[in-house]
């Protein structure tokens, strides 16, 4: 029996369900975004439509998930004894709560020393964001004389001629009643009789997606919890994919139009694989994606034939990832397939030439384009298209009628380049050096003429681009007036690590600042899963220049910003590396002249917390204080416990502890829980998340107990040998602060949330930074 309702009937109804959310960013599936710091503008949610590929859409088959993803599921050691073991979780449970009650009593007790700053930050940050975004809006969406597009939780239709000016509010997620949630993601179907969207809460990993039929009195169809993906095969039919557990392995298709039914039409079965689902640019396929860290494998099911099985493309292959798109009875493959030993013509700006691929692809593992007749689409019929040049990272690409633009990166540095069908060539078109970040707006002609795009920096708010196929060139879009950016200066450098290999780093200064050596270093790092550093736009960091600070950049292996071979020469049995990376980062900046020890911090975030962590563990003289937010900073336990939902999925990042001595071992020397020691350590603040099913709460709660322990045994030891009462180096004790979030989730929070939890980070640095010269007032107990 259908469900149908007004909105405002619908809010006992999700009362009654399992409803919340989370937001997912662009290019990784689950999509987190988890930077040192989270304010930013309000998002731009994720409009899509029958016709088009959506503003953030599905990332590519097998792209590495950018975070850390445990769940916070607590249990007790195994034990013969049933009786045992629930005393074990019983013990457990209470040392997490005694530990908890501990830290959120000394946190209300510090945090008044903070309160001053975080105020003036809080309004100087608030000022930056009604600065920077009072003329954003979300993207459009146009479908022939119809334009959809949501702000502040509602969705509207208007007229293209009427210029939004007698929009009609299709949706609100006020008429339900619940205050926190907001709008994830739209689908719109090819007809326009029907629509999709997700609701998400800031304090959850599961969403709820709502499909209404569209009229003049919009109603609500069905209420289907827990969906992480869906996407329109056809006018009246929706596939969708189920989250349970942090996992996504179901695909369901349900239609509405004539008997409606639901049925299950894929399930995945190796619990390393995560299934999202994409339409192709064209909307003749639907693509069902299945990835695990290193591999991936792709079910077309034709949008023409929605109630056809799916048909596979290429069967997983260890270390094939590939990702398809559609033109003319041809499939586009973005993908990392090399061929053996042989010679390819590959396109080039004027002409062709040929390379040895098999050489190539050992060498630098960089994603290629390929093609293949969607009749024969095995990798044996893959001929190649495109290749990116030498440590060259092939990030992303829009499928058009006669073009295809690719979006490019080398040593942080954007680059682009658009593939002609019609003429067989690749012209190279020129960004602004500022540029890291780049997003791709919605185009729902796939006959378009003009591609649109909007490029940032950490300091520089989005510039939307359009990039004109038939005139080609670049042309600067000025919809909106903000202040420019003249006074930041970006600087690259390469450091050379321990085994020589040259780092690359992004650095951003003011123009105007003297004496660089004695400014405030705030230094960034993540360096796992394939992940670029995110460097998108923050007010903070803007903020921060403008006060004089230096931001640096840290591209570390392990992430993903020379290709593949970045990766890999940063995961398993190499993540040291990415320590050595990071080691020769700081020491080069601060050789050439930025800033000093003394007036340097560290800044990570989930997964990026191993390295940081690590580097306090080996080089603390290096910085003076470190902000982690929802730090990974227990891998060995972690990884010893396969009963959590993503331990198996993990193990293609870190190894597997339990099956190999050598990799227990060598996860044992850099895990930074196991290796902190009585010495002097830089002064630390942690955020961390009360329900964090990613990042283990009592990892992060035993971590900051066992360091500050061992700051206070080296300051107990040093101290005896000290005959002044003055403080020296030797007895400094450090602020080790935890401040645990009970709202709030491992990714995005709400602009609100994220606000405090940035002003406190910066807070707390400022003091720490600022005391370098005053020490008297700092506080000599380790909190």
């Amino acid at each position: 029996m259908k469900v149908r309702m007004s909105c405002a009937g619908l809010q006992n109804l999700l009362q009654r369900m399992s409803f919340s959310t989370k937001y997912y960013s662009k290019h990784n599936p689950p999509q987190t975004v988890c930077p040192f710091s989270k304010v930013g503008p309000k998002m731009c949610h994720i409009l899509g439509c029958s016709k088009s590929t959506c503003t953030h859409r599905t990332a590519p088959p097998g792209s590495i998930l950018p975070c850390r993803f445990f769940s916070c599921k607590q249990e007790g050691t195994k034990v013969p004894s049933k009786r045992k073991q629930n005393t074990s979780i019983v013990t457990s449970d209470l040392l997490h709560k005694n530990l908890l009650k501990s830290e959120q009593k000394n946190w209300n007790n510090i945090s008044p020393t903070y309160k001053a700053m975080t105020k003036r930050i809080k309004e100087k940050l608030k000022e930056l964001h009604n600065m920077y975004t009072l003329n954003s809006r979300s993207p459009r969406i146009r479908f022939g004389e119809n334009v959809y597009f949501e702000e502040n939780g509602c969705i509207f239709l208007a007229k293209a001629d009427d210029g939004e000016r007698n929009a009609k509010i299709l949706f609100s997620v006020e008429d339900l009643g619940f205050s926190d949630a907001f709008i994830q993601r739209i689908r719109i179907s090819p007809d326009q009789r029907y629509m999709a969207i997700s609701l998400k809460s800031e304090n959850s990993e599961e969403a709820t997606c709502i499909i209404m039929k569209l009229g003049n009195l919009p109603v609500v169809e069905k209420v289907i919890p827990s969906v992480f993906s869906f996407e329109w095969a056809a006018h009246d039919v929706l596939y969708y994919t189920v989250q349970k557990n942090l996992k996504c392995q179901n695909v369901f298709m349900t239609t509405f139009t004539y008997q409606e039914h639901t049925k299950l039409v894929y399930t995945e079965q190796d619990a390393r694989f995560f299934v999202d689902l994409y339409c192709t640019k064209d909307r003749c396929f639907l693509t069902i994606n299945s990835n695990s860290k290193t591999t991936s494998e792709v079910w077309l099911v034709d949008c023409r034939h929605p109630f056809e099985s799916p048909a596979l493309v290429q069967a997983r292959t260890t270390g094939l990832i590939y990702h398809i798109e559609h033109r003319k009875d041809l499939l586009y493959i973005l993908t990392t397939y090399g061929e053996p030993a042989e010679y390819k013509a590959i396109l080039t700006d004027k002409y062709i030439h040929r390379i040895n691929l098999d050489a190539y692809c050992r060498s630098y593992g960089n994603s290629k384009l390929m093609k293949a007749p969607v009749a024969s689409s095995g990798k044996e019929n893959w001929q190649l298209v495109y290749a990116p040049e030498r440590k060259t990272k092939l990030v992303d690409f829009e499928m058009f009628s006669d073009d295809c633009i690719m979006f490019l990166k080398n040593a942080g540095r954007l680059y682009l380049k658009v593939i002609s069908f019609v003429s067989h060539s690749v012209q190279s078109i020129k960004l602004p050096t500022w540029a890291c970040e780049f997003e791709l707006e919605s185009h729902p002609e796939y006959t378009t003429s003009t591609c649109y795009f909007q490029l940032s920096s950490p300091v520089h708010p989005p510039k939307r681009f359009a990039y004109s196929f038939k005139e080609n060139n670049l042309i600067e879009q000025a919809v909106q007036e903000v202040p420019i950016i003249t006074n930041c200066h970006t600087t690259r450098l390469l450091a050379k690590s321990e085994d020589e290999t040259l780092v690359p780093i992004t650095v951003f200064h003011n123009k105007n600042s003297k004496e660089l050596h004695r400014r405030p270093l705030l230094v960034h790092v993540y360096g796992a899963y394939g992940i670029d550093l995110n460097m998108s736009f923050k007010e903070e960091k803007l903020m921060l220049i403008e006060e004089g600070w230096i931001l640096a950049y840290c591209h570390v292996r392990g992430g993903g910003e020379q290709g593949l071979s970045w990766h890999r020469d940063g995961c398993q049995h190499n993540k040291l590396k990415g320590l050595h990376d990071l080691r020769a980062c700081i020491t080069l900046l601060h050789q050439v002249g930025f800033s000093q020890p003394k007036h340097t911090a560290l800044a990570a975030a989930s997964a990026g917390g191993v390295l940081a962590g690590a580097l306090c563990n080996t080089d603390p003289a290096l910085i003076r204080a470190m902000v982690l937010q929802a730090p990974f900073v227990d891998v060995l336990n972690t990884m010893m416990k396969t009963h959590l939902p993503l331990t198996i999925e993990e193990q293609e990042e870190w190894g597997n502890p339990l099956e190999d001595e050598k990799c227990m071992k060598y996860i044992k020397s850099y895990c930074p829980y196991q290796n902190i020691k009585p010495q002097c350590y830089p002064s630390v603040f942690i955020t961390a998340y009360e329900n964090d099913e990613r990042v283990p709460l009592t990892g992060i709660l035993q971590y900051v107990q066992k360091l500050r322990k061992a700051a206070l045994d080296h300051a107990s030891r040093t101290s005896k040998k000290v005959i002044t009462s003055l403080i020296v180096p030797g007895n400094w004790i450090p602020n080790i602060i935890l401040d645990v979030q009970a709202n709030g989730s491992h990714c995005d929070s709400s602009w609100e949330h994220s606000l405090n939890e940035v002003a406190r980070h910066l807070a707390f640095l400022n003091r720490e930074l600022e005391e370098v010269s005053h020490p008297q007032h700092h506080s000599k107990s380790c909190k």
